[in-house]
């Protein structure tokens, strides 16, 4: 018979907890709803993690769950750039605020509904998923859970926050230049970017779609593969969606880390890098050592050739994909326009916030005649060398170790300007631009959150979620212990 009083914390079990405890009969799913909605009840107005949060509907989805399936009964966040039928897609921007509801879901919201998960709010996020703080949100104000005067990472901050402050066990997030690893990083949680293709873009809102991935904000290794191994595989509404079945992401996660090399690029380690940062890597590359593990000095040799290319490409296909968001399809309309050339420039004008149009404005220009050979077309090449340098350094390890951002979380309001965010994202945007699988775990040795960046080749994701469940293992008292504390110290 369900206990009552163990149904009121519900919200703080992991998602492999709740579902243990759903086939044990010991609670419902209504049960695991009503608590993380008391939780966001109680602590959101301080957090700021979600944009909008439909209680009734959580409710009447939980009623209906069938917990035979593999997500049944439980509730996930949704960053609010992925469709999911009947609720709002904001990009957490004023142009889609109060304006569009989503008539269909995306691929990933579908393969979620099929594997029985709750949709669980819509998260925020820097506008259009243009930033590395969540600052950039036009709509609402996010901090970090863990220490409230510091960001919660973007472009995914309010999906990181949402789970790292212990509101719902588990949510999607995108990233596009480290949009997932960097606020999982910020906020003491495991954020999982899977490689180019192994999961639908579909019906997700497009910043930059040479570099777009959806994957999972949990609070364990063994969430993250289990959210993974719903949302993979095959989409024929996606043409970059590779059609390869998913394999069993957690069929090896305990096979731990002995007789595997692991390189550090000497590149991700020089100067620049925090102390705490670095000491925290060095502390659990020691573990990994004592595990078995054979650590090895690798070069990346372009990688200070990535951040650069990046803000060339990004942009480029931003300008291109935020086109259609002109006044007349959907979104904001500006008022008694004089022409259409008016309604054009007013509806943008009014509707998209600076960094929209900083970026817009850069990838028209690179775009542009005269510039499209000098810059477009000499960034493309450069991310073939990057590329290339994965490729080399994955014939002579098993996986790379490196740090997700060179310091911990940065104060709000503290950044003077945007290459400051920009240079924030040097350690995770190659992965991006070679479109391989990474994945952000916490590490214990610091005083605020940081986390451990692993990358694998591409598909890879299996040996990823391997490596990565030994470092939680050698780490396993941050993620289950510092919320509490940080409330408790915080008086939330």
């Amino acid at each position: 018979m369900p206990n009552p009083h163990a149904a009121m914390s519900l919200h703080n079990q992991t998602l492999s907890q709740l579902r243990d405890g759903l086939k044990q009969g010991s609670f419902t799913p209504v049960d695991i709803a009503e608590s993380c909605i008391a939780a966001v009840r109680q602590h959101d107005e301080s957090i700021g993690a979600f944009l909008s949060f439909d209680a009734e509907a959580i409710l009447a989805a939980a009623r209906q769950a069938d917990i035979s399936l593999p997500l049944g009964g439980l509730p996930i966040a949704m960053k609010d750039n992925i469709n999911v039928l009947g609720q709002p897609c904001t990009c957490g921007s004023k142009f889609l605020e109060n304006t569009y509801t989503s008539p269909y879901d995306a691929g990933v919201s579908r393969k979620l509904r099929e594997a029985g998960a709750i949709f669980f709010g819509r998260t925020n996020m820097d506008e259009f998923a243009m930033g590395s703080s969540t600052e950039n949100s036009a709509l609402c104000r996010t901090v970090n859970p863990i220490a409230p005067d510091r960001i919660p990472g973007g472009s995914s901050g309010g999906s990181a926050a949402a789970v790292a402050g212990h509101l719902v066990p588990a949510a999607l997030g995108s990233d596009t230049g480290g949009s997932i690893r960097q606020p999982a990083s910020h906020c003491g949680i495991v954020g999982l970017k899977p490689s180019y293709g192994r999961v639908s873009r579909y019906g997700v809102v497009a910043f930059a779609s040479s570099l777009d991935q959806i994957g999972p904000m949990t609070r364990s290794v063994a969430d993250a593969a289990l959210v993974l191994q719903a949302i993979a595989g095959h989409d024929a509404q996606d043409s970059t969606s590779l059609p390869l079945a998913a394999p069993d992401f957690s069929a090896t996660l305990h096979h731990g880390v002995k007789g595997l090399r692991l390189g550090l690029p000497k590149e991700y380690f020089a100067e620049g890098l925090d102390s705490a940062v670095r000491a925290a890597i060095n502390a659990t590359v020691e573990k990994l050592t004592a595990e078995g593990a054979e650590i090895v000095e690798i070069s990346l040799p372009h990688t200070s050739y990535a951040v650069a290319t990046y803000y060339i490409l990004a942009p480029a296909e931003a300008s291109s994909n935020l086109s259609r968001f002109d006044g007349i399809r959907y979104g904001h309309r500006a008022n008694a326009p004089a022409d259409i050339l008016s309604l054009y420039e007013r509806s943008r004008e009014e509707g998209f916030g600076p960094e929209v149009k900083r970026r817009i404005i850069l990838g028209t220009y690179v775009l542009s005649s005269g510039y499209y050979d000098a810059y477009y077309t000499k960034a493309q090449k450069v991310r073939t060398l990057i590329r290339r340098d994965f490729d080399e350094a994955f014939a002579k390890v098993d996986a790379i170790l490196s740090p997700v951002a060179p310091t911990p979380a940065r104060l709000i309001g503290s950044c003077s300007n945007p290459l400051e965010d920009f240079m924030a994202d040097v350690c995770t945007i190659p992965v991006n631009l070679a479109g391989l699988p990474a994945i952000s775990v916490p590490l214990a040795d610091a005083a605020l959150p940081i986390g451990l960046q692993i990358i694998t080749p591409h598909l890879s994701e299996a040996l990823l979620l391997q490596i990565a469940q030994t470092v939680e293992q050698l780490n396993v008292w941050w993620s289950s212990a510092m919320i509490i504390l940080a409330r408790k110290s915080r008086k939330w």
